[in-house]
């Protein structure tokens, strides 16, 4: 399993207002997320209606895949009409097979409770 983060920073050179901004930024989300099926959500300084961060996550089987949907991501971004991508940083985890092997994951800690479990059967 992979899981793609990618942060953009969009400058919004026309917007008075947050409420320009909101209009600018809630357009490009309903665009990504209808198209890519990916997940968005503005992150970040909210209050400054001249720029605004994005973070969006892909998870996939495939890194590759990943790779391609943050791309899309990326270029949808850099041709929008009312903002300019400023900044953008991506990062591409992999979780293993089926997310065994995470050090600290849910597995391991529902393992722990397994063990514990265990060990009272055992000493009765």
């Amino acid at each position: 399993m992979f899981v793609g983060v990618l942060r953009l920073r969009l400058d919004v050179p026309g917007a008075r207002s947050l409420k320009d901004k909101r209009s600018v930024v809630r357009s490009f989300k309903e665009r990504v997320q209808g198209r890519l099926k990916v997940a968005v959500a503005e992150v970040g300084v909210l209050d400054d209606p001249r720029h605004a961060t994005l973070g969006v996550a892909v998870v996939s089987n495939s890194h590759t895949v990943c790779d391609q949907m943050i791309s899309s991501v990326v270029s949808m971004a850099s041709t929008l009409p009312d903002a300019l991508l400023a900044d953008r940083a991506s990062e591409i985890v992999s979780f293993g097979e089926g997310g065994r092997g995470v050090v600290g994951g849910i597995e391991q800690m529902l393992g722990d409770l397994d063990d514990d479990n265990d060990d009272e059967g055992n000493s009765a």
